[in-house]
């Protein structure tokens, strides 16, 4: 795996910090896992085009929806 160094302002670091415990991560893990994401988005061309995640874990916890659209209740009078 190549190495790559970046540099962080503290606010930032901070937040990442944070992000990666709510997901049980390490810093360098969510870095990677932020990286990864971003790329897998930037390869496809089509502007709406649905993410292909490689770990089923993050697919079946994902934010992305999936089915039927809901129905809009109609208001008896």
């Amino acid at each position: 795996m190549p190495k790559i160094t970046i540099s962080l302002d503290e606010d930032v670091k901070k937040i990442i910090s944070k992000r990666a415990e709510r997901n049980l991560l390490t810093l360098r893990e969510q870095i990677e896992d932020i990286l990864r994401k971003s790329a897998v988005r930037t390869k496809t061309s089509v502007k709406y085009a649905q993410i292909k995640i490689d770990d089923k874990l993050v697919a079946v916890f994902s934010r992305e929806r999936k089915g039927p659209k809901k129905k809009k209740k109609v208001k008896k009078k």
